[in-house]
């Protein structure tokens, strides 16, 4: 009986027009499914679809509790894997809107919008994973405990696979970016209808498809957002799946070159005892690990080193797995030499499951090619770079891939972005958000710190979680900027073990990096200072 009341006032005191009123309204292509007020407590979400990736947790706001180390996404299950029990969160009292918007014939695309009763005055927008196909709850929550008017899309699908897209040319561009922006668009419709007045700023706040989706908003719609975090971003999607595929095939062709967990643990402890010291602290981190040569020109460590010398052992590799290993560090490039996608780093390789014993190529990177032939028996044996990655760039990535260096319009609208990425990724390489930051500042110059900054995070692994600091509050940084004009010239990541931090170091704006002062705990980030990195480390 209170909670009803209480949810009353706030419905009839708090807002312009109530919260189911909010039903009723009328909004081209756009049909209010769910208007209703839900009181704080304990708030389950509907359980996700079968095949969708794990959700990333998305960057924190300023104040608030640290959600910048969620769980991976990109390399999710393929179709057809039981996806998890849903979480369930707490929430404050709230307006629970949900939608489904038919911008074309072929589209249905479901959101939600959560409307809090005490609101910030801002709206965050937070983004998807892999393949999308689901509303992203945790992330919901997590914005709106903090105040936000918070909004997300399943980008007109469901499940976390590419099947909707075959013969549905139409649910592809959805995915790619009309999804996301017509969501934006109608999510600031409903909040300005609820509150009577519309979000002084507006945040979008994502991860690995969540980056893309933040980069393609900057790229496409350079006003729907105030200021973005993109996290490792899968920008440049199709490269990104045909790198895949060009270290998964090969051990799918030849099951004896996968590498198991037991022995990518010993390659990686090998690799990261030969570079450790590099960066003058050895704390089991590469500070820059591009800096750590693994047979190459500049050896640091040679992987015949590893080279079984009689039979098979969990400690050594066979001459096919360290073929295996070589083309995971290697970049993908094609029979004339151009980039395609760059290799992962040393120091990541425990985490290296593409190249282990499967059945198949990781489904999320298969369902690209899938959908540029349009068939979903493509043959993925006979994969070919060169010839696939035509017809995926042509057919695909010409929608979905986000890489225009050309961010002046988001730039003069007094956008900030602030990219991140874990140098232990192995989801997504993380050379490549570098690259795409680097073709920015070769399109509109060197200068352009005073609203683009790159944070390269030394041990962590895609989106968050590994042996490195991964706790770090992006969305803080990023408000201060926006709103007070502060830059971030450093961001404080935490290693956290068992609910204490037993790890703390500075995150530099790329290309610095945290130089150990000498004297003190090399856990301590006060003990570490950003400088430019030496050009010849040894």
């Amino acid at each position: 009986m209170i909670t009803n009341l209480v949810l009353m006032l706030f419905s009839t005191a708090l807002a312009a027009t109530p919260c189911a009123g909010l039903k009723s309204i009328s909004i081209p292509n756009t049909t209010i499914t769910m208007a209703e007020l839900v009181p704080a407590g304990v708030f389950t979400p509907p359980a996700a679809p079968r095949g969708q990736a794990p959700e990333a947790a998305p960057a924190p706001a300023a104040g608030a509790p640290q959600r910048g180390g969620g769980g991976g996404r990109g390399q999710g299950p393929g179709g057809g894997a039981a996806a998890p029990p849903p979480a369930i969160i707490t929430v404050p009292p709230f307006c629970r809107v949900a939608a489904t918007l038919t911008p074309t014939s072929d589209s249905s695309i479901d959101m939600e919008v959560w409307l809090p009763e005490t609101w910030n005055g801002k709206f965050e927008f937070v983004g998807g994973g892999g393949w999308a196909g689901v509303i992203s709850y945790p992330a919901l929550a997590a914005a709106l405990n903090e105040g936000y008017a918070t909004a997300s899309t399943d980008t007109g699908h469901k499940g976390g696979n590419a099947n909707f897209a075959i013969g549905h040319p139409e649910k592809v561009v959805d995915f790619a970016y009309r999804a996301v922006h017509e969501s934006t668009v109608k999510a600031k419709t409903i909040m300005t209808t609820f509150y009577d007045r519309g979000p002084r700023l507006s945040y979008w706040n994502g991860c690995s498809t969540g980056g893309r989706q933040g980069l393609m908003e900057a790229q496409r719609y350079p006003d729907d957002f105030d200021a973005i975090v993109a996290g490792a971003p899968a920008n440049y999607q199709t490269h990104l799946h045909a790198w895949d595929l060009g270290v998964a095939v090969p051990v799918l062709n030849n099951p004896a070159s996968a590498v198991s967990t037991a022995k990518a643990t010993a390659l990686s402890k090998a690799v990261v005892a030969a570079c450790d010291a590099k960066d003058g602290v050895k704390d089991g981190l590469l500070n820059d690990p591009r800096t750590c040569k693994v047979s190459g020109k500049v050896l640091d460590f040679d992987l015949t080193t590893l080279l079984c010398k009689s039979g098979d052992g969990e400690s050594c590799l066979t001459a096919p797995q360290i073929e295996a290993v070589k083309r995971m560090y290697a970049p993908a490039k094609t029979k004339s030499g151009e980039l395609v996608f760059p290799g992962k780093e040393p120091g990541s390789e425990t985490g290296w499951n593409v190249i282990a014993a499967s059945q198949a190529p990781p489904g999320v990177s298969l369902g690209s090619f899938q959908v540029a032939y349009d068939n979903l028996q493509w043959d993925w044996k006979s994969y070919d770079l060169d010839r696939d990655l035509k017809v995926v760039d042509e057919k695909v990535g010409t929608i979905i891939n986000a890489v225009n260096p050309d961010l002046s319009a988001f730039k003069a609208h007094g956008g900030k972005l602030i990219l991140y990425h874990g140098w232990n990724d192995t989801a997504i390489s993380p050379e490549n958000t570098v690259n795409y930051y680097s073709s920015v500042l070769t399109k509109m110059g060197q200068k352009q710190d005073n609203w683009m900054r790159l944070f390269m995070a030394p041990g962590m692994q895609h989106c968050g979680n590994g042996p490195g600091p991964n706790q770090i509050n992006y969305m803080g940084a990023l408000e201060r900027w926006r709103e007070t004009g502060i830059a971030p010239d450093q961001l404080l990541a935490s290693h956290v073990t068992n609910n204490r931090v037993d790890m703390a170091r500075p995150l530099c704006p790329y290309p610095q990096v945290a130089a150990y002062k000498g004297v003190g705990s090399t856990n301590d980030a006060a003990n570490f200072v950003c400088k430019a990195p030496q050009s010849n480390a040894n």
